[in-house]
């Protein structure tokens, strides 16, 4: 943000201010609901013009929510205990004041009472804040009838986009905040992470990658919340993705690849020449969806995940396997699979349509090691015409 700027106005209010961590400052203070837009702003989840960065951060409004929020808000002895979360850039300015009674100093918990200034811009211009949790309560609090409705807010300086999208995960990671947007969120947080979500940052990386890097064969076919028309689900591409670098392919070119920058780019060189082969090799369904076509349904992205590794281990070549490899391999299991007409024989009487197969683990399992059964079968078989 451009400090330079001039502010329209400033609003000054009565506020606490306790320094958590070192340089970690967070404010609490009282405020009229329908003041805060004047400052702050919501940061929507959107991709940039090179669809490749994530701008923003934000969930889109739930209008029903909103709505039963504004009635009860305007309904008689109506209270809002939470406190909303701002996220203030450069600008803002906290003026402690020594506080005393009958000479002696109060003592306030390392919480210093004194005045925030925050700088308002004249419309159109960047707002200082951003709203890090509490949206839909303001945005009621701003379609209701009544004249005013104060609220608690809590605040805290983060100067950079990454600094607030950290906060807004931490923030929101307790409540059901759309998975897909905190997948999408992962890849541009730098900070402290609770395990399970650092378990998906490099999967998410990847999937941000392979889903918005220009000619990328899945580029735009996963389905996130920036992207809501894709045809795979982030879920079964993390599924595959979290595998393979737990004990897989792409567990070994983190080994070798000291520099992480390094080891993402050979890592997408190698799923994008895999993702490549199997649309070449299937292009007349590549485009349906999952309802027409079990391909990219969550039980064919396992399936094709898994067989990679398969035929990851079988490549003889010094560097990683290119896409002609994966479509050489591809075309063994080709008329054995059924994407989108006929019936999957799993053997042992064991059939089903295709339409049958569903994204649940069992189906998954069932699809998964049938077609490594399938795979493995006519690879023996051309290494044995080979031989001959």
């Amino acid at each position: 943000m451009d400090e330079a700027r001039v502010p329209q106005k400033t609003l000054a209010i009565d506020a606490l201010r306790l320094e958590q961590s070192p340089g970690r400052v967070i404010y609490s203070f009282g405020i009229d609901g329908k003041q805060v837009p004047k400052f702050a702003s919501v940061s929507r989840a959107r991709r940039g013009e090179e669809d490749v960065a994530l701008l923003g951060y934000q969930r889109p409004e739930v209008q029903k929510h909103i709505t039963q929020i504004r009635e009860y808000i305007e309904s008689e002895g109506a209270m809002v205990p939470n406190a909303v979360v701002l996220a203030f850039g450069a600008g803002v300015r906290f003026v402690g004041r020594s506080e005393k009674r009958g000479g002696t100093q109060v003592v306030r918990s390392g919480a210093e009472p004194g005045i925030l200034e925050i700088p308002i811009y004249k419309k159109g211009e960047e707002k200082v804040g951003f709203i890090v949790d509490g949206q839909q309560r303001l945005a009621a609090i701003r379609e209701s009838r009544r004249d005013s409705f104060p609220v608690f807010a809590v605040a805290f300086v983060a100067e950079s986009d990454d600094e607030q999208k950290e906060q807004f995960m931490l923030v929101n990671s307790t409540k059901p905040l759309p998975k897909g947007l905190i997948h999408e969120l992962l890849p541009g947080v730098q900070g402290h992470l609770p395990p399970h979500l650092e378990k998906r940052k490099l999967p998410a990386e990847l999937v941000a990658h392979l889903n918005h890097s220009e000619g990328s064969p899945l580029h735009r076919t996963i389905r996130t919340a920036t992207n809501p028309s894709g045809r795979i689900a982030d879920n079964s591409m993390l599924r595959i993705l979290e595998t393979s670098l737990s004990d897989g392919v792409l567990w070994e070119i983190a080994q070798v690849e000291e520099e992480g920058d390094k080891a993402v780019e050979e890592m997408c060189k190698l799923l994008m020449a895999f993702w490549g082969a199997v649309r070449e090799v299937w292009e007349d369904i590549w485009e349906l969806k999952p309802r027409k076509s079990r391909l990219l349904h969550g039980a064919g992205v396992v399936t094709l995940g898994y067989l990679m590794e398969e035929m990851i281990v079988r490549y003889r070549g010094k560097e990683w396997p290119p896409q002609d490899y994966f479509v050489e391999q591809l075309e063994l299991i080709k008329d054995d699979c059924h994407w989108t007409e006929g019936w999957w024989d799993f053997g042992k009487g064991q059939r089903r349509r295709w339409d049958e197969i569903q994204n649940v683990n069992k189906d998954v399992m069932l699809l998964m090691n049938h077609m490594t059964r399938v795979y493995r079968k006519a690879s023996r078989r051309r290494r044995g015409r080979e031989a001959l």
